[in-house]
């Protein structure tokens, strides 16, 4: 490796995704660039022209203008830039210019595609944002992410009674017959029952190869929807094995290609808006871990996917009210039905219980008060037959305390705030996290915003919410490993959840605090307080990726377990991690206690 290759390669390995490249492909990547000085002022490219490669700024800075000549963005050192261009039909859809006198690495476009289909983290780095664009589109998906759950298999000496039997309480219509060595040897489906079985008097204690088609055409996880497609209409078939070496791995159906496009948001929000009962509702809820395993694995970024599912809970929400007051009759006054918790904060994934509460115009009477308890019966119980459990701490607004009259609510906010004990911090906490979700939305409005400037300008308020924040750490040992569960059926996993979103939700509470910002959503909590300057540049953008990876990592997960005919759930066992994913969840944890660290001792926590 000469000099100048040396410089680039040590410079590759502080950028990222080139850091996770093994030392002998960070050499020939680094001896592929092509450096360049550029003076301040000069176009590195226009918008039109063909792109030679990708271009990574080593020092300087460059700005990316729009058709129109106004700045997209601004780039320093280790920023990437001219990928889009690439990944369409290699011309530039942007242009670039040095701003200050820079040194531009740029890596040819050959290479860059080289990479990007053999190293994952190339594909998902580069493909970052562009998932949900991908995700509507079935051809391009790859049969992994189409695959229902795990194949049902027998050995070639089953009977078919038998293979039958098995398919029948599996409710599938296909079973893998494996060899002695564990390989495919054939595939029997219930087509092949009816015509070489039922129609041809063939004895069923006879073994599945009598029936079976041996040595079927298979896919590898990898393929494409697209040669699904192809394959299934040039052979005629209607199910496709998933094979990896020899291994069976999936199974494809007709079925599951129709469940796939009938699965998406709008789909689920339109069926759940026409829902004539809740039983109805709870069918239509019951696709929603599909929709985040086919969310996920269309690349789709985590706060698209929380959004898209929580927008399904709203619809369900609003669709029991107006059920509700169907049975009961119109309101006697004003009313706001309010979601908190990860609704609230439309940050919902595939485990969700309801946390709710009720605002009640002043006005309303004793009499119009029971009215509202029955209302909120009826929305809680929906609920939680649509699959929102009820909340194990009793935040809903079946409870009197959480169904009151605005001014009550008043009350609770001011005493909060003026006596903070910890009991008054879990509420305020959980409180602040409020959004409306049906009724009359001017009745939660100003209290919002009042609120806020109260408790801001509340010291003692402010240390004893950064003492409650920092309650929940990071699942990070003495010397920095994970701190695993130690016992029970959780041993040896971490919750991604309590360990890992809610510390970040608790920072992103405070600094909404701190600042007076009104979005409820955590990354926009994030990204409002880096605007406001309330955490620094660097701080933030460090918080805001470190707090995509441990939430996407939360959805892959809850995604993978989905696939695999499981419920989802929080909990992630980190070896069943890759040694560069285990690496960048370690360091995206201690992003977050580094974080945790200078709020604590930068902002008074209470000890």
């Amino acid at each position: 490796m000469d000099t100048s290759t040396g410089a680039v390669a040590a410079f590759l390995q502080t950028v990222h995704p080139y850091d996770s490249l093994p030392q002998d492909e960070l050499a020939r990547v680094a001896g592929s660039f092509r450096r360049s000085t550029v003076a301040a002022g000069t176009a590195i490219y226009l918008q039109g022209e063909p792109l030679p490669g990708l271009y990574l700024v080593e020092d300087g800075a460059v700005e990316v203008l729009d058709s129109t000549g106004s700045l997209v963005s601004l780039l320093g050192p280790r920023n990437s830039f001219g990928e889009r261009g690439l990944m369409r039909d290699g011309l530039a859809v942007t242009t670039a210019r040095a701003q200050a006198d820079s040194t531009i690495l740029m890596l040819p476009a050959p290479e860059f595609r080289r990479l990007m289909a053999s190293h994952a983290a190339f594909e998902r780095f580069f493909n970052r944002g562009r998932g949900h664009e991908r995700g509507a589109d079935l051809a391009t998906r790859k049969v992994a992410d189409l695959m229902a759950q795990r194949p049902v298999t027998c050995t070639p000496d089953t009977t078919l009674r038998a293979a039958a039997q098995a398919m029948r309480d599996a409710g599938v219509s296909s079973i893998g017959v494996l060899g002695p060595d564990g390989g495919l040897a054939g595939i029997l489906t219930v087509r092949d029952l009816a015509n070489r079985v039922v129609a041809a008097g063939l004895d069923t204690d006879e073994p599945v190869t009598r029936a079976m088609t041996p040595d079927p055409v298979s896919l590898p996880p990898d393929a494409l929807g697209s040669d699904v497609l192809h394959l299934m209409l040039e052979r005629g078939i209607g199910h496709l094995p998933v094979v990896e070496g020899r291994r069976l791995v999936g199974m494809i159906t007709k079925t599951d290609l129709t469940r796939f496009q009938a699965i998406s948001s709008a789909q689920l929000v339109r069926d759940i808006a026409g829902a004539a009962t809740v039983a109805e509702m709870a069918a239509i809820t019951a696709r929603i871990p599909k929709l985040l395993a086919q969310l996920v694995g269309g690349g789709s970024a985590h706060e698209v996917t929380t959004r898209l599912i929580t927008d399904i809970a709203d619809t369900v929400t609003r669709r029991l009210l107006a059920m509700a007051e169907a049975e009961l009759g119109p309101a006697p006054v004003p009313f706001l039905w309010l979601a908190c918790g990860s609704q609230g904060r439309q940050e919902q994934t595939g485990v969700s219980d309801q946390d709710n509460c009720l605002f009640v115009d002043d006005s309303a009477t004793d009499d119009d008060m029971a009215y509202f308890a029955r209302l909120a019966a009826i929305v809680s119980d929906g609920l939680n037959a649509a699959g929102y459990v009820y909340c194990p701490g009793d935040m809903m607004a079946t409870n009197p305390r959480w169904r009151a009259r605005v001014s009550t609510w008043r009350g609770y906010f001011d005493g909060w705030i003026a006596r903070p004990d910890p009991m008054a911090q879990m509420l305020a906490s959980v409180m602040f996290d409020l959004r409306p979700i049906g009724g009359a939305a001017h009745l939660f409005a100003d209290l919002q915003a009042e609120t806020l400037e109260r408790a801001s300008r509340n010291s003692i308020f402010v240390a004893h919410m950064i003492s409650n924040s920092l309650k929940h750490s990071p699942p990070l040992g003495l010397f920095g490993g994970f701190a695993t569960i130690r016992s029970g059926e959780r041993r040896n996993h971490i919750d991604l959840k309590l360990n890992g979103v809610v510390p970040v939700v608790d920072l992103g509470r405070i600094y909404a605090l701190q600042g007076r910002l009104l979005p409820v959503n955590t990354r926009a909590r994030l990204l409002a307080a880096e605007e406001a300057g309330v955490i620094s540049v660097s701080g933030a953008r460090d918080l805001i990726e470190a707090y995509d990876l441990i939430a996407e990592t939360r959805l892959k997960n809850q995604a993978a377990l989905v696939r695999t005919g499981r419920k989802p759930d929080n909990f992630l066992a980190p070896s069943d991690l890759g040694d560069f994913e285990r690496s960048h969840l370690r360091d995206a944890f201690v992003v977050v206690r580094t974080m945790q660290s200078a709020l604590g001792h930068g902002k008074g926590a209470l000890t």
